[in-house]
């Protein structure tokens, strides 16, 4: 069960349940708690969280964002990102801050820092090749 930073369940207004599947957009001043399935886009100021057996294809712009389920799509964060043990994450990840559990599955590219969630920030342009990551002989 998803327990949000410094608050409870009871903390999310507004739960997608496990048999609801949703595609489109979606606007929230509050916290969301995916227990079901979600396709499209996700706005919050408030918490995000996708329960284990949440699943989303979805872009996600929120205050917070929790994840033990299953997303593809982008995930920006205001405040921080969570990628708890059971977590699989396809999609690139903005955030002030980012803790990743062992265990966690994450394919993207990541940008975590003070600025990175800001409009017009960018990506760092001097990427590494999977030639340089090896470590050296």
């Amino acid at each position: 069960m998803i327990e949000k930073a410094g608050g409870s369940t009871n903390d999310y207004t507004t739960v997608i349940g496990p048999d609801a599947a949703f595609k489109g957009e979606l606007t929230f001043e509050k916290g969301v708690r995916v227990d079901g399935s979600v396709e499209g886009k996700i706005t919050t100021k408030g918490h995000l969280a996708v329960s284990q057996n949440g699943r989303m294809k979805a872009d996600v712009s929120a205050g917070t964002i929790v994840v033990e389920g299953q997303v593809t799509g982008n995930l920006t964060s205001s405040d921080r990102i969570e990628l708890r043990k059971t977590a699989r994450l396809q999609g690139d990840i903005r955030a002030s801050k980012l803790l990743v559990a062992e265990g966690a599955t994450f394919v993207g590219h990541c940008q975590v820092g003070a600025t990175a969630s800001k409009p017009g920030a960018e990506a760092p342009a001097n990427r590494m090749t999977a030639k340089e990551a090896l470590p050296r002989k």
